[in-house]
């Protein structure tokens, strides 16, 4: 096995798999129903990871474009200004007033960002005392176009983030992605290297991609990456220009399916314990076996 180099699969060498904060506690992924009422939705989320909070959850996580509808149209006129706060983004001064008040760490699902004179999908990460402890722009943009299903360009409002982002929170080191971002394994891949314990993306897959490969896909990520996946949606409205499929979901690194719920709205309440990932390590040491002599994943930030 030695022959294989497994420590030059990954250039850097992946990082040293680092203790968690925490072993056991418990996640919420709040499935919202989003309408064109900012202030509504502003309020709707607040009650929502408040009653999460309650519920003991130390990690809530919300979904993808929560404060707006989900269009091109809408995005501009929802955005926010994050990096000014205050009464310039009331979304994510909500987030961390609650995350301070709660003493609870949220990957804030995503809103549309103002930055100058460009548009961002971007999820903001607030730690216990209220901090903003990281924002991801969604880096890869949803352009797709499936004649007679689904015809969506992001591209047409919103710029590509330019940084993977990965955080350490008093809940452990979390990698996020959004929506779009989950096909692409190479950011999965590069997030376990840097020592990931957990995938968050918020996320609002479609009527036609969703049955086929939301699940699928954060499975994959999970079981590839032995480690957990969470994924957040808004609940579906069948009368939205833009239908999201639902279906958020906790994902453990064996890929097993460790809660989920259907379309409508709800808060999915689920444990993580993280010595499930030692122990599915040790049962499959991917680590040990990779085959350095053959192949390499690049990290090249780092």
């Amino acid at each position: 096995a030695s022959a294989y180099k497994p420590e030059e699969a990954r250039v850097p060498p992946a990082i040293q798999f680092p203790p968690a904060p925490i072993s056991k506690f418990k996640i919420a992924l709040c499935q919202l129903s989003v309408t064109a009422d900012k202030e509504r939705n502003i309020a709707h989320a607040r009650k929502a990871i408040e009653e999460a909070a309650e519920k003991g959850a130390q990690l809530v996580v919300l979904p993808e474009i929560w404060n707006s509808p989900y269009s091109n149209d809408s995005f501009p006129v929802y955005a926010e200004d994050i990096d000014a706060g205050g009464d310039a983004s009331p979304s994510s001064s909500m987030l961390s007033e609650i995350a301070r008040s709660r003493q609870i760490t949220i990957v804030g699902g995503s809103i549309p960002e103002r930055s100058s004179d460009r548009l961002y999908n971007t999820c903001c990460v607030f730690g216990t005392d209220g901090k903003l402890k990281a924002k991801h722009r969604k880096i890869h943009l949803f352009d797709i176009d499936i004649p007679g299903k689904i015809t969506f360009m992001e591209s047409k409002t919103l710029t590509a983030g330019e940084s993977p982002t990965i955080v350490d929170t008093d809940v452990g080191r979390i990698g996020i992605g959004i929506c779009y971002d989950i096909r692409f394994q190479e950011l999965a891949m590069l997030y376990g290297a840097r020592g990931a314990h957990l995938l968050c993306y918020p996320g609002a897959f479609n009527m036609t991609t969703g049955p086929l490969h939301w699940e699928l896909l954060q499975r994959a990520r999970a079981v590839d990456n032995q480690l957990y996946v969470a994924t957040c949606s808004p609940a579906r409205d069948a009368g939205a220009g833009y239908v999201a499929w639902g279906h958020s979901t906790l994902v453990g690194p064996f890929g097993e399916v460790i809660a989920t719920t259907e379309h409508d709205e709800t808060i999915v309440i689920a444990e993580i314990d993280y010595s499930l990932i030692e122990l599915r390590r040790t049962n499959l040491p991917l680590e040990k076996q990779r085959r350095g002599d053959l192949y390499q994943l690049v990290d090249v930030q780092r």
